[in-house]
This record gives C-alpha cells, structure tokens and sequence, in this order.
C-alpha cells in the first residue's frame, strides 16, 4: 500500500484546506521514521526551492529515503537553468496566445533605456489552470517539470517566450487560486481524500488505465466492473484511471492497460513510467514494442520458425515490389501497415491493379508495409495466455460476407462477426502450441494470439500484447474465474515485488 505524505513549511500554511493526517511540516518529515519497505508519496509544499532551502532538503531526504517525491531534486534544478524553459509558444494553441495578448501589462525593465516589455504571471496547479485557454501549456509544462504549484511568468519579445519559472506554496495564493488548487490536488491524488480505515482493507493498488470515448476498447464497461471486483476479493484496489492520471502512477502498486497501445501514444508512455517506478504492468514497454509493429513481430516469428502465412516485408522505395510480391506470394493475397489494429490498415489485393493501388494507400502511411498469402478460413482463433500458460480460447468468426473479422464502414460504423468460446483443453494441441511458442518470444504478460488452422497447417497471424476481455465473450466459458486468474498474476507478481 502506498502512504501519501504532502509536506508543508507550516501548520498554518495548510489551513484553508482540509484536514488530513497525511499533511505534516518540514520538521515533522525530517524526524519522520517509516517502515523501509513502506511504498511513500511525497508531495513538497515547501514555501522555497532554493538550493539548500527547506524545500531542497525536502525533495532531498525524500529520495535518499526511497520516496517517491514531487518535485524530484532533477526538477528543482531544471528549474535554475533558464535554457531548459526558455519556450517559443508561436506553435501552441492560437487561444494561449490570444489570452497572453490581453493580460499582458507593459513592465519596465531598464530604469536608463526605459526599456518596457509585455509580461504575464500566472501560477498552474498539478497541469491545471485557473484559466482554460493555458490548459494546454499547463499540461505540458507539468509533464516537463512536475511541480504542484509552478509560478510562470511569459514575456514578449518578438514571440511570447517563458522568461522564468519556480516553485510556490499554498501560503502564496489567493482564495480563487485556492480552490483550482485544491481540486487539482484532488484529481491528482484522490487517494488523500480516502478514510484510513477504507485505504487500510487493501494489501495493494492497481491502477486501471481506460479511455471512455475509446470506440474499440480492449474491456468493455462490465469487464471492467468484473476486474475491479475480482481484484476487490484479493485484497486489491483497483481504480480506472484516464490519460490524465499519468503523474499519480507512482500512487499505485501495478498498472494494467485497458487501452488499444501504440508506440507514439500515451499508453506507452504509461507503461514506460511504471516500469520505471518498479511497478507490476501489464502490458509493460517491451511488449508493447514487440507486439504493436508488424513488421518486426513477422522478422521475429520467422527467425524464430514459430509457423506464420507466407510473408514479405515491402519498402516504399523497392522499385520491384509488385513484382516480387506477385512471384512470390500470388492472388489474392493481403498488404498491412505495421501498427494497424481491429483489422483496420488491412487490405486485399485480387489483381495486380488492385495490389498497385492498395500499396500505393499504404506507404502514405507507412515507409515499410507487410504482404502475405491469402490464407483464409471461416474463423481465426484467439489464444490469451497469461504469464506463459493459455488461459482462454475463442473462434472469432468473419463477419458475413467480408474476408475479416471486422468490418469497417463510413462514419466510424463496423460490423464484427460471431464468436465461440471454447475450455483450452478442446482446441487442438498444436494451436495452443503454436500460441505459446509465440508468446515466449515476447513476454511473460497477457497476449491475444490470432492463429489460422486449416487441417494440420496452423500460421499465427499476430500476437496482440493487449487482447480483448469482454463480458460474455472471451468469459463465457470460465465467467468470474478470468479475471480473477488476471488479478491473481497481479497479486503473485506484486507480492514477490514487496518481498524483493
């Protein structure tokens, strides 16, 4: 279980807010005794950040202790170098700049040239600010310099520029500022809100991180609520959490993804962070990387003679790519982009016309595109494995009258086809074997493994580092059973962490 502290210069310093036990001064932290085994969260309130200030030393003492603090004593000292934040904004939102132009005020700056520049103050809150239009700079400097409270003063000169940036502390705002700070806070680390004794009831916390406007998501809403209850009778808290929760990670014990990944997306960012903060993650980097290219899963399987369709790996600057691609693989077959997902980027070529028009679609996407055999059958297996063992089985049949699975139409519309979930113990041995082959060579976490098999011939097609959980679909063979199999991986793996 992880303790949130947020160190304060004084009591009083704290007293327009609520009260809670997890707020404490400067000098109550230093004669602070803890367990060393104790998961800490320091959030430093510390009226100065100067070098060697109380301030420092908080962030100081907290990572010679093993805590987990904002800021880190890096950020602090990003924070004196000018070079490192001196922004050009010309590229942000037109609205942040139309918001510095009306609160700018003339300043003098030179008392013998006269010299007069247009400035702005203004102080962010965890990412936050009292005024919308600087939401997105908010953000952005938050995730460069994580700082609770950031005092920001903009100049112009030619362009709007940050001339500097620093540290403040609740004892600096006022009552409007007081509020945003409060909620910030609030959405920043919900856990200071809960009562001790409902935070006691749980051996670890698992963040659950969610998109509620994804169209495709991995877990729909009631899988969700069924992990969430399964962790409940383990002694886990598990609590969804969204894009926005990204500086609370080190909160929590584990994080499991429940989000389509991709490389350049905030999902891996996540799962970057949290391996990096000694977390259990499911799906961790190395899977993401491994399992959301393509291109570098077919090279894998191939080398690793793991049974695959036939396949080619084209380059948008091969002059003989139709050529090769007809010679070797013949009609019809399939071109992919690398990082598609739900068959979208998924095409099929009848003819010569076709493959010419369908690659020339694809490397505007991508410089590399993969062709394989048309290898089709009524439906495709999906082998979850978990922690290198196969845990649930389903045929995902096509959709009616399409050659896929899913069926992309206008206006974001799709069309999927029907299922059958099986116990594992009836799929054929060498479906399973071939799931696990390929699973190895990625990790030890949670796959989708998208297999085809006509007769003795099986070819895995993908491996997916986070595969569908639904309600009523991938659980309608073992039910509950599932997701508490997942949260017992959680448990094993962030008990054999604690003991580490």
């Amino acid at each position: 279980m992880t303790r949130l502290l947020i160190v304060v210069d004084r009591d009083k310093d704290w007293a327009p807010y609520y009260p809670s036990s997890d707020v404490m001064t400067f000098d109550q932290y230093v004669q602070l005794s803890l367990n060393a085994n104790q998961r800490v969260r320091v959030i430093n309130l510390c009226q100065s950040a100067r070098y060697l200030s109380r301030g420092y030393y908080c962030s100081l003492l907290a990572e010679a202790r093993g805590h987990n603090v904002v800021p880190s004593v890096m950020t602090l000292n990003d924070l004196r170098r000018k070079d490192l934040f001196s922004l050009e904004l010309e590229e942000l939102d037109p609205r942040v700049v139309q918001w510095l132009e009306k609160s700018a005020e003339p300043v003098t700056e030179n008392d013998e040239g006269k010299e007069t520049v247009r400035k702005v103050k203004v102080r962010t809150f965890f990412g936050k600010s009292v005024d919308e239009a600087l939401k997105p700079v908010a953000r952005a400097l938050f995730e460069r310099f994580p700082c609770p409270i950031l005092e920001v003063v903009f100049r112009y000169r030619k362009t709007w520029q940050i001339e500097s940036m620093k540290p403040a502390s609740p004892a600096d705002l006022s009552e409007a500022e007081q509020d945003v700070f409060a909620s910030a806070l609030d959405r920043f680390s919900s856990a200071l809100w809960r009562k001790p004794r409902s935070r006691r009831q749980y051996r670890f916390d698992l963040a659950m991180l969610v998109d509620p406007e994804e169209k495709l998501p991995p877990s729909d809403p009631q899988a969700l609520e069924y992990f969430i209850k399964a962790g409940k009778k383990l002694g886990i808290h598990v609590e969804p959490i969204t894009r926005k929760d990204y500086m609370r990670l080190p909160e929590y014990d584990g994080l499991f993804i429940r989000e389509t990944t991709a490389i350049d997306h905030h999902t891996y960012r996540f799962a970057r962070k949290a391996a990096a903060e000694g977390m259990v993650v499911i799906d961790d980097p190395v899977s993401i990387l491994r399992c959301t290219n393509k291109v570098f899963l077919a090279d894998l399987l191939k080398n690793n003679k793991v049974p695959t369709p036939k396949t080619l790996i084209l380059s948008k600057d091969q002059k003989d790519s139709v050529r090769e691609a007809i010679e070797h693989l013949g009609f019809p077959m399939v071109v992919k982009i690398p990082d598609g997902a739900f068959s979208r980027g998924v095409m099929r070529a009848e003819n010569e016309a076709q493959l010419k028009d369908a690659l020339k679609t694809l490397f505007r996407q991508s410089a590399l595109v993969l062709a394989q055999e048309y290898f089709y059958t009524e439906y495709d297996w999906r082998i979850g494995v978990l922690g290198g063992r196969a845990i649930f089985a389903c045929k995902y049949y096509m959709v009616k009258g399409h050659w896929q699975i899913y069926s992309h139409g206008e206006n974001q519309q799709f069309d999927s086809g029907d299922f059958d979930t099986l116990p594992t113990y009836e799929v054929p041995r060498n479906v399973i074997q071939a799931a696990l082959n390929a699973t190895r060579l990625i990790g030890d976490g949670l796959y989708g493994v998208d297999i085809k098999q006509a007769g003795n011939r099986v070819a895995v097609i993908e491996v997916n580092d986070n595969p569908n959980v639904d309600a009523d679909v991938e659980d309608r063979f073992l039910g509950g059973e599932l997701y508490t199999l997942i949260m017992q991986e959680f448990l094993s793996r962030m008990e054999a962490r604690r003991r580490a």
